[in-house]
């Protein structure tokens, strides 16, 4: 596998990821651990909850678009570093069985002349669900090194 660096990135690129399917007990599972209030964790006790059903955290669904990220290697072999997330918003829940994928847009590439070996890849991260509904959309800022000039591509 290849490596990619700063310079190699243009604004505008796109990818899908793989789909992944969100089991009850995956969900169940997470929010147990993590996020333990009755409409993820209690199938039953979240039929009266506000969503009329078990769903999944919004935290569980960040943690599933990381992985579908990483999965994809979309900078190759290059060494990355996650820096942040801006405007995390989950828009619509997501149900047992539901199928999620993401789409990536790279918005933006952030250079500092104080920085000179890394910059900052902004990529608008959209997960939607099987019927391509936006269930969530977050800015990952991703710092990635420049090519070093012993490697000329």
């Amino acid at each position: 596998m290849t490596r990619r660096y700063l310079e190699d990135l243009k604004v505008g690129e796109k990818w899908t990821s793989e789909k992944m399917t969100l089991h009850a007990e995956d969900i169940i599972d997470f929010g147990c651990k993590f996020d333990p209030q009755l409409f993820h964790t209690d199938m039953e006790a979240a039929k009266a909850g506000p969503f009329g059903g078990l769903i999944a955290s919004g935290w569980h669904l960040a943690a599933v678009a990381m992985k579908l990220c990483v999965r994809a290697r979309l900078f190759g072999e290059t060494p990355i570093v996650g820096v942040g997330a801006d405007e995390l918003r989950w828009l619509l829940p997501v149900r047992p069985g539901d199928v999620v994928y993401v789409e990536r847009e790279l918005v933006e590439i952030i250079t500092h002349p104080d920085k000179p070996k890394r910059g900052i890849a902004k990529g608008r991260i959209d997960l939607k669900n099987q019927r391509d509904e936006l269930v969530m959309r977050l800015y990952g800022l991703t710092s990635i090194p420049r090519r070093p000039a012993d490697d000329p591509k």
